[in-house]
């Protein structure tokens, strides 16, 4: 995604924004110190593609959202990207914390907010429990929308667990599957890009494709 990446990028430095890439990756980081360092050479080598300086955040746990000396990182960001893993996880963490305030401060001033997988769903208002029983809050950036990652793969590996959340008749949220290598965007209106789908699978979203 890195037409797509470089897009978001030069649209937030056009409204004042600096030339860094924010990578944080909270989904994925209770995998131990290797994945650790696997998600922050993908960050930096993303980063030099794009022609932008790599800021990696290292939020693990709870009290490190609660730490202020990152805010300044994060001030006029470029993009943040939350990169993917255990959305439950990302909700947990981040929900309520001092850096997902300055995060969405950052968002509405002219940032460009994009997430991975866990970090996509995560930004819903609920998480659906794809590998858990049941479903969790999100961090409620998009509270009426919910999202299936991997949607083209999902059906072969869950294909119960899937059907089960389309036809949940209570929800009044827009369940939305987005297939790999494909991202919803958002800036005056909806869009997709990449080179898979965006399925709607519950409600109603218009978008171009």
């Amino acid at each position: 995604m890195q037409e797509l990446e470089t897009e978001l990028l030069h649209l937030a430095i056009s409204k004042g924004k600096k030339n860094t890439f924010v990578q944080i990756p909270t989904a994925s980081s209770h995998e131990g110190q290797s994945r650790r360092e696997h998600w922050q050479s993908l960050g930096r080598e993303q980063a030099d593609r794009i022609g932008s300086q790599c800021v990696y955040l290292p939020i693990h746990e709870r009290e490190d959202a609660f730490n202020l000396d990152f805010l300044d990182l994060i001030a006029d960001a470029g993009l943040i990207y939350f990169s993917g893993g255990d959305p439950h996880r990302v909700a947990e963490i981040f929900s309520g914390s001092p850096l997902w305030e300055e995060i969405i401060k950052q968002w509405n001033s002219g940032t460009s907010l994009a997430g991975c997988s866990a970090g996509a769903m995560a930004f819903g208002g609920t998480i659906m429990g794809l590998r858990r029983s049941n479903h969790s809050p999100g961090l409620s950036l998009l509270p009426d929308i919910e999202v299936i990652p991997h949607y083209d793969k999902m059906l072969g590996w869950l294909p119960e667990r899937v059907a089960s959340f389309v036809l949940k008749s209570d929800s009044q949220s827009v369940l939305l599957g987005i297939d790999e290598y494909t991202a919803l965007v958002h800036t005056d209106s909806w869009r997709r890009a990449g080179r898979g789908k965006v399925h709607v699978l519950r409600g109603s979203l218009d978008f171009t494709e």
